[in-house]
Order: structure tokens, then C-alpha cells, then sequence
């Protein structure tokens, strides 16, 4: 159950402004971010089943997965991870990589994968049915639900990323303590995934605090419109313990 917000192609000096919270199961054993030996991948890394969640490339290329929560949903099928590295390790066009996808798109698990190259920006998910298409210039929000659904917690998320863009923040601090926001929704926001309201209430922070399950990763990709950037990337253990922050500069 992730969080992401992101500025694509609207800003001065960023192509591409993104932040986002992977939630996990803590028993799950992963890498933390870091250079992947003889690979163009910048990312943490899933050691059961071998890709990532988030990840970017030394020429500006960007990838991130959420799953789709539907507790009545098959969850048969290539693990999600797989597509954001098998897209950085590509050469492929965003968009092209996106179409091809389509025809595939119900061997994975449900998803929703956003693909970023230089050029252009583009989505794909396999849930209610295969889709895909590109990414229009502007401020957009994703969870486990389709592109730009208004959940409370995606809503409160691009909320805080464009204000930080119009406050033209230097320092990443502010984002960092959206990232950390643990307020819930109000009842009456929440949506209906199946789940029961006490977890409906539990998972609607920004930040999931949890003994078993929780965010395990907050993190920040910045690319300027000259393919230079960074990725910042703090961790988390059971409960919200703090185990330290990865920044990797990258591009030309």
C-alpha cells in the first residue's frame, strides 16, 4: 500500500519532481538503495523476488510500482518489482515501453507502473483491465487505485508537493515531512477497497507506523531538464524506527 505525488514537465528547473512511501511487510527482506553492480539501475532492491519499487538511471530515466488493493483479487502472477527494473535496463521510449506492455500486462500481479525517460512520461496498469497511455504535463497523485484518484491521503500528498514547488524549496526537508505525516482520514473520506473500516483507518496516513507492516522507504527523485538529479532515500524498520538515509547523485 504505497504513496506517490509527482510533477512532471511543469516546473522551471525539475522534469521531474517525485515523491513517494513504499509499505511493506517487514519480514520482507531488501537492499537498500544503492548502484546495482553491472546494471544502469540506481535502487533499492527486493531480495525474495529480485526488482524494485522505485528506481532511476544514470541518463534520467525514472520507474515506480504500486500495487492495486483488492483483497478479493487473484494476487497470481510476476512479481510487480520486475517491471520497474526491467524498464530502466531497457533503452526503450517510455511510451513504446508502455504500449508493449499492454499485451502482457495480466501475467503480473496487479499494478500500477509509471515509466519516465527523457522525453516523455507514461502509465500502465492491469486493473479492472489492461491500460495504458501517457503522462500529460502537470501534478499528479497514485496509490493503489488508478492514476489521480482522490484518496485522502494521495490528495494531502500532491497538496504538500505543490506547495513546496511554488514556495521553490532548495532543501528536501519539507517533502521528507510529508512523507512523515501520520493523520488519518476522517471516516467519511475513506474509500471502500474491501477491507474493513479499521483498516481502511489505519492504512489512510501519508506514513503507515506498524509492527509487521509499514513504510519501509521514503524517497525522493529530483531531475532537472538537463538530466541531472539525485535520489534520496530514507529508511524504516518495525514501528517506524529510523535506519538512515541513502543520496545518490546521478546524469550528466
Amino acid at each position: 500500500m504505497c504513496v506517490i505525488a509527482f510533477a512532471w514537465q511543469t516546473h522551471a528547473r525539475w522534469r521531474l519532481l517525485l515523491i513517494g512511501n513504499r509499505d511493506e511487510f517487514h519480514a520482507r527482506p531488501s537492499a537498500a538503495l544503492a548502484r546495482w553492480s553491472a546494471s544502469p539501475v540506481l535502487a533499492g532492491r527486493d531480495l525474495q523476488a529480485g526488482g524494485t519499487w522505485l528506481g532511476v538511471t544514470d541518463d534520467g530515466r525514472c520507474s515506480v510500482v504500486t500495487n492495486v488493493r483488492n483483497p478479493r483479487d487473484s494476487q497470481e502472477g510476476l512479481s510487480r518489482g520486475l517491471l520497474v527494473s526491467d524498464f530502466l535496463s531497457s533503452g526503450t521510449p517510455a511510451p513504446a515501453h508502455a504500449a508493449a506492455l499492454g499485451g502482457q500486462a495480466a501475467d503480473y500481479r496487479p499494478f500500477n507502473l509509471l515509466l519516465f525517460d527523457a522525453q516523455a512520461g507514461a502509465h500502465v496498469g492491469n486493473r479492472p483491465r489492461a491500460h495504458a497511455g501517457e503522462l500529460s504535463p502537470g501534478i499528479h497523485g497514485l496509490s493503489n487505485a488508478e492514476l489521480d484518484t482522490p484518496w485522502p491521503k494521495t490528495l494531502r500528498l500532491t497538496e504538500r508537493l505543490a506547495q513546496w514547488l511554488v514556495d521553490d524549496r532548495a532543501d528536501f526537508e519539507p517533502l521528507f515531512t510529508a512523507l512523515a505525516d501520520e493523520r488519518r482520514a476522517p471516516d467519511q473520506s475513506l474509500p471502500d477497497t474491501g477491507i474493513g473500516l479499521e483498516r481502511e483507518r489505519w492504512l489512510s496516513s501519508i506514513f503507515i507506523r506498524g509492527e509487521t507492516y509499514g513504510t519501509r522507504a521514503s524517497t525522493i527523485v529530483a531531475i532537472d531538464h538537463d538530466g541531472r538529479g539525485e535520489i534520496v532515500e530514507r529508511g524504516f524498520g518495525a514501528d517506524g524506527v529510523a535506519l538512515g538515509e541513502t543520496r545518490l547523485r546521478f546524469g550528466a
